[in-house]
């Protein structure tokens, strides 16, 4: 009891000096929105070289001592713009070095709330940030660098409605984002805007990166004209990620943005690069040039403003646009139970079998006392464990062979228990249940102390 009343007193002392800070920082932005303008008015008239601002000198000088950069690449970046879609694992590395490369002005579009199981990869976030706007802390970090950029903020989700007129106002695109619907519709709206878009994407342990839409280059639908399979979109609140991997492609996705707008190097279009981390390769490949027949950048029907509004893309991907996790209803109610109902009949010593369906890594990570691990990959050659496992308990029980022992499934979320309890149906374990929510439900319902991943 006092462990508790201590961790109940340290949490509202940790919320109370949370809400001091947030204050503080809102102040800090204020005087750091300020201090740009008192910069840009002292120096704006006092250029040198090819027009750079005096303070520009010294704060790039790494930068202007490049031969092949210099004084007019920098200039170029001063004179550019560009929107980062997305502040996640991708672009937070991107937008910490397109904060201090010099850019004239860098906008954030994010809708999302900094959350503990970011931190590993979103290195532009910190924990005081947890609860709170990605843009607002991605925006803190980014000023924190240079308050000679001008950062935009849009804390909302970039749909066909918004898309347009947000672009619109940027040089340069950068796609951060991590879901189907996302990628075609932002390729589509660079296409309508004539915008050059940076690509990237890493999931697992693999990252890919190239530049679409760029000196006559291909878009995304010349590569992907029909939106892949859902089975075969991951995510990485699904398949996981080695929190470096996005890193170093969002770096990569930074340095073409940079190239793009400084006007140098030669930039990844009409060429893809390939990141194997756990082999330490990276390939460059050459991939399919621009498509005459493309439905987006094509010589007969070009994509206009109007059918890129229409457009509903989540229904061409047959994936939304949300970051929620999936939730199939697969059965009727008669064969689900919740967590709750599921805790009371273990309290009430009612006999019972409870297979995680999860892949065995899965079931490493956290596991429910009792359970028997049999990946939904694995279950029909697993069947007779499970028969095994059901008279088992019967006879441990001492129960009559008229009496038969319940048979539950869970699984993470709530969506392969399902898929399994349907199969299990059919081979004859009539009785057999899936648990609502998976392992998150016993998390909410039951035991807050129960890890999540």
């Amino acid at each position: 009891m006092a462990g508790s009343e201590e961790e109940s007193r340290i949490i509202r002392e940790m919320e109370s000096l949370n809400e001091s800070k947030r204050k503080i920082d809102d102040e800090i932005r204020v005087l750091q929105a300020r201090l740009l303008q008192i910069r840009q008015n002292n120096h704006s008239s006092k250029t040198y070289g090819n027009n750079l601002p005096a303070h520009h000198i010294y704060r790039y000088s790494r930068h202007l001592l490049l031969p092949s950069f210099g004084v007019e690449g920098q200039a170029n970046l001063l004179n550019s713009s560009v929107l980062v879609v997305g502040a996640g694992g991708l672009g937070s590395p991107a937008l910490l070095y397109l904060a201090a490369c010099g850019l004239g002005r860098l906008g954030i579009v994010d809708h999302d709330v900094v959350e503990l199981n970011n931190l590993h990869r979103q290195i532009i976030h910190s924990e005081a940030y947890i609860g709170r706007p990605k843009v607002e802390s991605a925006a803190a970090a980014c000023r924190s660098i240079n308050s000679t950029t001008q950062i935009v903020e849009y804390k909302e989700a970039l749909r066909a409605t918004n898309a347009l007129e947000i672009m619109s106002k940027y040089d340069v695109i950068l796609d951060a984002t991590d879901n189907a619907p996302s990628r075609y519709m932002i390729s589509d709206c660079c296409v309508v805007l004539g915008k050059p878009l940076v690509s990237g994407a890493a999931v697992g342990l693999e990252g890919q990166l190239t530049v679409y839409n760029y000196n006559g280059g291909p878009c995304y639908r010349c590569l992907f004209p029909t939106p892949p399979p859902t089975t075969a979109c991951q995510r990485c609140s699904d398949s996981g990620v080695l929190g470096v991997v996005p890193g170093i492609i969002g770096c990569l996705q930074a340095l073409e943005a940079v190239k793009i707008s400084a006007k140098v190097g030669d930039p990844l279009s009409g060429r893809m690069l390939l990141l194997d981390a756990m082999s330490a390769r990276i390939r460059i490949v050459k991939i399919r040039g621009r498509s005459p027949q493309c439905e987006a950048c094509g010589d007969t029907s070009p994509l206009t403003r109007q059918q890129f509004q229409k457009f509903d893309y989540e229904s061409f991907t047959q994936s939304p646009l949300s970051t929620t996790p999936l939730k199939l209803k697969l059965l009727p109610g008669d064969a689900r139970i919740s967590s709750t109902e599921f805790n009371k009949k273990i309290k009430d010593a009612e006999p019972y079998v409870l297979v995680d369906v999860r892949p065995s890594h899965h079931y490493k990570i956290v596991s429910l006392p009792r359970s028997l691990n049999i990946p939904l990959s694995s279950l029909e050659d697993r069947l007779p464990e499970i028969s095994s496992a059901l008279k088992k308990e019967q006879e441990c029980r001492g129960l009559e062979s008229g009496r038969g022992t319940a048979l539950y499934v869970v699984c993470r979320r709530g969506n392969d228990s399902q898929r399994a309890v349907e199969y299990l149906h059919k081979m004859g374990f009539s009785t057999a249940k899936d648990i609502i929510g998976g392992l998150e439900s016993w998390t909410f319902d039951i035991d807050p102390n129960f890890p999540t991943y």
